[in-house]
């Protein structure tokens, strides 16, 4: 079965759930395959302040995720109108050198909502990336501004809105046999452990008829 996590770089609620993320790729290490997407959140999605951004920060990380950390907002920039959209166009470049893994947008997170370095600027984003990865700053940015690369982003931006779900992160199950879960929003990992058990369960009995009982019967 396929597990596909859509996420923004920037979205803190994608950073609560990163430990769910791992924990599921080591769970089901060779029984699924996992990727993730970027999913672009709108110019509109984003805070208007610091303060609002502190304000978000402090329900989900406090209230919410109950972390002995919050989040820090000084990668918000107030006269940004682009979207925030760098730090995803850098993190998706850094496919087209082999990294598909979560280094170089985990280190782009953690670089804003972390460390509040200002990685909106695709400077910033770049150099924070290059250091994770050692790909040189001039050819990851090239690919990061590239029309390929920004083709990629809006589509898989597209599928997520495909699937008529809003909040992210998102986890999109789908297996053999043509079942597909969605989840939207949910940083809990045990309602993703529970449908995954079902759908490969499922797929494993499927399986057995099929050794059995061969395909089914033409008439």
């Amino acid at each position: 079965m396929k597990v596909t996590y859509y996420l923004e770089v920037l979205s803190s609620w994608c950073h609560w759930v990163e430990p769910v993320w791992a924990d599921l790729k080591a769970r089901y290490d060779g029984r699924a395959e996992f990727e993730w997407r970027i999913a672009l959140m709108r110019q509109e999605d984003f805070p208007v302040s610091r303060s609002q951004c502190d304000w978000f920060y402090r329900r989900s990380g406090g209230t919410v995720m109950h972390s002995p950390y919050m989040l820090n907002s000084g990668w918000f920039e107030e006269w940004r109108s682009d979207g925030f959209v760098n730090p995803s166009l850098v993190a998706e470049a850094g496919k087209d050198f082999g990294f598909h893994d979560d280094k170089i947008r985990l280190a782009l997170s953690r670089a804003a909502v972390i460390d509040g370095r200002k990685i909106g600027g695709i400077e910033e984003a770049v150099a924070v990336a290059s250091k994770a990865s050692g790909v040189p700053a001039k050819k990851l940015r090239a690919r990061a501004e590239s029309a390929a690369v920004r083709t990629r982003v809006d589509a898989s931006t597209a599928e997520f809105y495909s699937h008529r779900i809003t909040q992210r992160p998102a986890f999109v199950l789908e297996d053999s046999i043509g079942d597909k879960a969605v989840f939207s929003g949910l940083v809990r990992i045990e309602p993703l452990v529970v449908t995954i058990d079902s759908m490969l369960c499922d797929t494993a009995a499927y399986a057995a008829h099929a050794a059995h009982h061969g395909p089914p019967p033409k008439k």
